[in-house]
Protein backbone atom coordinates (compact mmCIF):
# COMPACT_ATOMS: atom_id res chain seq x y z
CA UNK A 1 0.00 0.00 0.00
CA UNK A 2 3.08 2.14 1.09
CA UNK A 3 4.66 1.23 -2.33
CA UNK A 4 1.38 2.50 -4.39
CA UNK A 5 1.73 5.66 -2.84
CA UNK A 6 5.02 6.45 -4.05
CA UNK A 7 7.22 5.10 -1.24
CA UNK A 8 10.52 3.18 -2.27
CA UNK A 9 10.50 -0.02 0.18
CA UNK A 10 13.65 -1.77 1.46
CA UNK A 11 13.19 -5.31 2.71
CA UNK A 12 15.47 -6.12 5.47
CA UNK A 13 14.77 -10.18 5.37
CA UNK A 14 15.99 -10.01 1.86
CA UNK A 15 18.63 -7.81 2.46
CA UNK A 16 19.66 -10.20 5.10
CA UNK A 17 19.50 -13.28 2.57
CA UNK A 18 22.08 -11.23 0.37
CA UNK A 19 24.36 -10.72 3.04
CA UNK A 20 24.09 -14.49 3.79
CA UNK A 21 25.22 -15.02 -0.05
CA UNK A 22 28.44 -16.48 -1.09
CA UNK A 23 30.52 -13.24 -0.76
CA UNK A 24 27.83 -11.51 1.10
CA UNK A 25 28.52 -8.86 4.02
CA UNK A 26 28.14 -11.77 6.68
CA UNK A 27 29.12 -15.04 4.78
CA UNK A 28 32.85 -15.60 5.93
CA UNK A 29 31.60 -14.84 9.40
CA UNK A 30 28.86 -17.18 9.47
CA UNK A 31 30.28 -19.70 7.81
CA UNK A 32 33.20 -19.97 10.20
CA UNK A 33 30.69 -19.84 13.18
CA UNK A 34 28.19 -22.75 11.63
CA UNK A 35 30.00 -24.67 9.40
CA UNK A 36 27.37 -27.33 9.77
CA UNK A 37 24.61 -25.11 8.01
CA UNK A 38 26.79 -25.03 5.08
CA UNK A 39 25.24 -26.92 1.94
CA UNK A 40 27.84 -26.95 -1.26
CA UNK A 41 29.52 -23.66 0.00
CA UNK A 42 26.18 -22.24 0.69
CA UNK A 43 24.49 -21.33 3.83
CA UNK A 44 21.55 -23.09 4.51
CA UNK A 45 19.49 -20.83 6.45
CA UNK A 46 16.42 -23.38 7.37
CA UNK A 47 19.38 -25.03 8.79
CA UNK A 48 20.72 -21.79 10.62
CA UNK A 49 17.13 -21.09 11.68
CA UNK A 50 16.84 -24.32 13.36
CA UNK A 51 19.77 -23.53 15.59
CA UNK A 52 19.60 -20.05 15.95
CA UNK A 53 15.66 -19.72 16.96
CA UNK A 54 15.90 -22.83 19.43
CA UNK A 55 18.81 -20.76 21.10
CA UNK A 56 18.70 -16.79 22.34
CA UNK A 57 22.53 -16.86 22.58
CA UNK A 58 22.86 -18.08 18.83
CA UNK A 59 20.51 -15.49 17.92
CA UNK A 60 22.49 -12.39 19.66
CA UNK A 61 25.19 -14.02 18.07
CA UNK A 62 23.97 -14.32 14.25
CA UNK A 63 22.17 -10.66 14.82
CA UNK A 64 25.64 -9.36 15.78
CA UNK A 65 27.18 -10.45 12.73
CA UNK A 66 24.28 -9.73 10.36
CA UNK A 67 23.22 -6.74 11.63
CA UNK A 68 25.75 -4.37 10.59
CA UNK A 69 25.92 -5.99 7.09
CA UNK A 70 22.41 -5.47 6.84
CA UNK A 71 22.64 -2.22 8.01
CA UNK A 72 25.53 -0.62 5.62
CA UNK A 73 23.40 -2.35 2.72
CA UNK A 74 20.08 -0.42 3.70
CA UNK A 75 21.54 2.69 4.36
CA UNK A 76 23.60 2.46 0.88
CA UNK A 77 20.27 1.85 -0.78
CA UNK A 78 18.82 4.82 0.90
CA UNK A 79 21.21 7.01 -0.18
CA UNK A 80 20.39 6.38 -4.14
CA UNK A 81 16.17 6.80 -3.52
CA UNK A 82 16.62 10.71 -3.50
CA UNK A 83 13.36 12.37 -1.99
CA UNK A 84 11.05 9.46 -2.32
CA UNK A 85 10.03 8.10 1.61
CA UNK A 86 11.53 5.43 2.26
CA UNK A 87 9.90 2.63 3.87
CA UNK A 88 12.37 -0.38 5.91
CA UNK A 89 10.42 -3.04 6.49
CA UNK A 90 11.90 -4.93 9.53
CA UNK A 91 10.25 -8.29 10.87
CA UNK A 92 11.46 -7.48 14.10
CA UNK A 93 13.49 -4.78 15.79
CA UNK A 94 17.08 -4.91 14.87
CA UNK A 95 19.96 -2.54 15.92
CA UNK A 96 20.34 -1.55 13.05
CA UNK A 97 17.34 0.48 12.90
CA UNK A 98 18.07 4.23 13.22
CA UNK A 99 16.63 6.15 16.06
CA UNK A 100 15.69 9.12 13.70
CA UNK A 101 13.37 6.79 11.61
CA UNK A 102 9.59 6.70 12.49
CA UNK A 103 9.26 3.12 13.83
CA UNK A 104 5.54 1.77 12.83
CA UNK A 105 4.22 -1.53 13.69
CA UNK A 106 1.95 -3.59 11.78
CA UNK A 107 0.46 -5.64 14.56
CA UNK A 108 -2.11 -8.51 14.82
CA UNK A 109 -2.99 -11.18 17.86
CA UNK A 110 0.02 -14.11 17.81
CA UNK A 111 -3.12 -16.37 16.77
CA UNK A 112 -4.12 -14.73 13.39
CA UNK A 113 -0.15 -14.07 12.65
CA UNK A 114 0.21 -17.73 13.17
CA UNK A 115 -2.90 -18.59 10.86
CA UNK A 116 -1.37 -16.17 8.07
CA UNK A 117 1.91 -17.24 7.99
CA UNK A 118 0.29 -21.16 7.80
CA UNK A 119 -1.94 -20.13 5.11
CA UNK A 120 0.81 -18.56 3.05
CA UNK A 121 3.32 -22.54 3.51
CA UNK A 122 4.97 -22.04 6.58
CA UNK A 123 5.21 -24.68 9.21
CA UNK A 124 3.32 -24.23 12.04
CA UNK A 125 5.96 -25.66 14.33
CA UNK A 126 8.80 -23.40 12.94
CA UNK A 127 6.64 -19.89 12.73
CA UNK A 128 6.08 -20.82 16.64
CA UNK A 129 9.63 -21.16 17.24
CA UNK A 130 10.39 -17.95 15.26
CA UNK A 131 7.88 -15.79 17.64
CA UNK A 132 9.21 -17.35 20.63
CA UNK A 133 12.65 -15.89 19.81
CA UNK A 134 11.04 -12.16 19.08
CA UNK A 135 10.31 -9.70 21.71
CA UNK A 136 7.07 -9.98 23.03
CA UNK A 137 3.85 -7.95 21.68
CA UNK A 138 3.97 -5.46 24.61
CA UNK A 139 8.01 -4.29 23.84
CA UNK A 140 6.68 -4.33 19.94
CA UNK A 141 4.03 -2.04 20.95
CA UNK A 142 6.11 -0.01 22.91
CA UNK A 143 9.32 0.15 20.40
CA UNK A 144 6.68 1.76 17.83
CA UNK A 145 5.98 5.28 17.43
CA UNK A 146 2.93 4.45 15.04
CA UNK A 147 0.90 1.57 15.40
CA UNK A 148 -1.53 0.04 12.74
CA UNK A 149 -3.74 -3.01 14.00
CA UNK A 150 -4.50 -5.62 10.98
CA UNK A 151 -6.68 -8.02 12.68
CA UNK A 152 -9.53 -6.22 10.55
CA UNK A 153 -10.91 -5.90 6.87
CA UNK A 154 -8.47 -5.19 4.24
CA UNK A 155 -10.57 -1.52 3.86
CA UNK A 156 -9.56 -1.08 7.66
CA UNK A 157 -5.53 -1.44 7.07
CA UNK A 158 -5.83 0.74 3.89
CA UNK A 159 -7.44 3.50 6.33
CA UNK A 160 -4.72 2.95 9.18
CA UNK A 161 -2.39 3.44 6.03
CA UNK A 162 -3.70 6.50 5.04
CA UNK A 163 -3.57 8.23 8.11
CA UNK A 164 -0.15 7.15 8.04
CA UNK A 165 1.07 8.52 5.06
CA UNK A 166 -0.96 11.34 5.89
CA UNK A 167 0.68 12.15 8.90
CA UNK A 168 3.75 11.40 8.28
CA UNK A 169 4.69 12.20 4.74
CA UNK A 170 1.36 14.83 3.43
CA UNK A 171 1.78 16.79 6.71
CA UNK A 172 5.87 17.08 6.60
CA UNK A 173 6.06 18.20 2.54
CA UNK A 174 6.83 21.43 2.08
CA UNK A 175 4.14 23.29 -0.09
CA UNK A 176 4.77 23.87 -3.76
CA UNK A 177 4.81 27.24 -5.39
CA UNK A 178 3.60 27.18 -8.71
Amino acid sequence: MLAAKGAHIIRADEVGHTVLERGGGAYASVAARWPGCLVDGRIDRARLAVVVFSDREELAALESITHPAIGRLILSEIETVGDRPVVVEVPVHASFVDPRWVRVLVDAPQELRLERAVSRGADAEDVLRRMAAQPSRSERRQWADHLIENAGTLGELSRQVDELWETYVTATEAPRSG
